[in-house]
């Protein structure tokens, strides 16, 4: 039976100045080391070959598919956007931790969302929808493979709610510029809704004149 992956990317690394600071829709660009690592992982792993890639629009990701992707055009889509902190945008815990709106927020009320922001239950409906109309894409096409460039919170959120092994999102957490594959069986998707994760990327490259 034919099976779809999609393999999940995180962006590369921002300016280190916003370090700590909630950053959603903030449109960052990649930093100048940024830039750098991805190339050098580009360099040592292997990314996975595909021929569609889907894009969040901030800067940071689109960037990265440029660096990783140069020659594919990615289908940027809005849904994959990070999550909108609203007037948190910018700020720090620290800066944060008088608010009780925000220590509600912290402690995982769904109902609470930062001013002029959305709240989490908002954004994980949102991911959700778009990532589910993006399988239905590629199944009525018959696109078996393909790329998801965007943000560490969109990806520990579907993954959260679609992957097995069943883990909390912070258990999903990678690195900048790495990310994980998931196999999506049709039977297996209209029944449950779920996808096998089945591994890390990038992958270690393989020196094929080294094999017998």
């Amino acid at each position: 039976m034919k099976s779809y992956v999609i393999h999940f990317i995180r962006h590369g690394a921002i300016d280190e100045t916003l370090s700590g600071k909630y950053i959603g829709t903030t449109d960052a660009p990649l930093s100048d080391k940024g830039k750098a690592a991805l190339r050098k992982l580009d360099f040592e792993q292997d990314y996975p070959y595909t021929k569609v890639v889907f894009s969040s629009p901030l800067k940071r990701c689109t960037e990265t598919c440029k660096i990783l992707y140069p020659n594919i055009t990615p289908l940027v889509i809005a849904n994959l956007s990070e999550c909108n902190f609203g007037e948190w945008e910018g700020k720090t815990a620290e800066e944060l931790k008088d608010s009780e709106d925000f220590q509600k927020w912290l402690a995982g009320d769904n109902t609470v969302k930062p001013p002029r922001g959305e709240s989490n239950a908002d954004f994980v409906r949102r991911v959700c929808k778009m990532f589910e109309s993006i399988v239905e894409g590629l199944m009525k096409t018959g696109t078996t493979d393909s790329v998801i460039v965007t943000h560490g919170g969109v990806i520990m959120t579907l993954l959260a709610v679609y992957g097995l092994p069943q883990a909390k999102p912070f258990e999903w957490v990678m690195d900048n510029g790495c990310g994980y594959s998931i196999r999506i069986t049709p039977m297996l998707w209209q029944r449950d809704k779920v996808a096998e994760v089945f591994k890390r990327i990038p992958c270690e490259k393989v020196d094929n004149e080294s094999e017998i």
